[in-house]
């Protein structure tokens, strides 16, 4: 087998990974917006904020 030491580390693209959520959740709220209103953007808004809590709860 090869020796795998040589390898230089992984880049850290966590804040790539949020920024493209940012960006991705913006559009596809702009989306239901423009569809069904802004009520369905604030019960989406509040849906993956419940989501996101319970992954904090969950990881700590």
């Amino acid at each position: 087998m090869r020796d795998t030491h040589d390898r230089p580390s992984a880049p850290d693209f966590t804040q790539a990974c949020v920024v493209m959520f940012g960006v991705n959740l913006t559009w596809v709220l702009m989306v239901i917006w423009a569809v069904w209103g802004l009520l369905a953007v604030a019960a989406t808004g509040w849906a993956v904020h419940q989501i996101i809590n319970r992954i904090d709860a969950v990881r700590n």
